[in-house]
């Protein structure tokens, strides 16, 4: 696993279960509403600033993401997706890397084909149990608890970055 980290230039996310804790609220007139984790979002500015590419790619639409997106300056976002791996392979192919180069986070069986495919899946505890034995990592925090940001520690760990953030007071 520590060979695919240091490898490893993009860096996807399920948002359900991952990003939020996969609760869905609806206000009266309809509006969904979603919770993010700030320590999460720090996390996913560490990778971009450690000049790894992040992605969202999620099987529900909501504008709730997309500002959310807006706001960490997530430029890959993908929303009412089923086939989450032909969506990587697109970005991946776009920016000239592949599988071997590539994660990505989920916590449902949607995600088991593009996890499979990439060299390091990670799942937060709240995962399904087939996604948790498929997962390189599987984190102690829930989604939209700082699973998010384990990971991505995890990732700057392994390829030596974690320190210089650590060290710097930027988070």
């Amino acid at each position: 696993m520590t060979q695919a980290l240091q490898h490893l230039k993009f860096m996807a996310f399920d948002i359900d279960g991952v990003m939020t804790d996969g609760t869905l609220t609806y206000l009266p007139d309809g509006t969904e509403t979603k919770t993010f984790y700030t320590l999460d979002g720090a996390g996913i500015r560490m990778l971009q600033q450690s000049g790894i590419v992040v992605g969202w790619i999620t099987g529900r639409s909501s504008s709730a993401v997309a500002h959310r997106a807006k706001n960490l300056g997530i430029t890959h976002l993908a929303q009412g997706v089923s086939d989450k791996h032909n969506v990587l392979g697109t970005w991946l192919q776009e920016a000239g890397l592949d599988f071997s180069q590539a994660g990505f986070m989920g916590d449902d069986l949607i995600d088991l084909a593009v996890m499979k495919a990439c060299a390091f899946s990670a799942a937060p505890a709240n995962a399904v149990a087939t996604v948790k034995q498929a997962a390189s990592l599987v984190t102690t925090e829930g989604g939209g608890r700082g699973a998010v940001r384990t990971v991505c520690e995890h990732i700057l760990q392994a390829q030596g970055k974690l320190d210089a953030f650590l060290n710097s007071g930027i988070h």
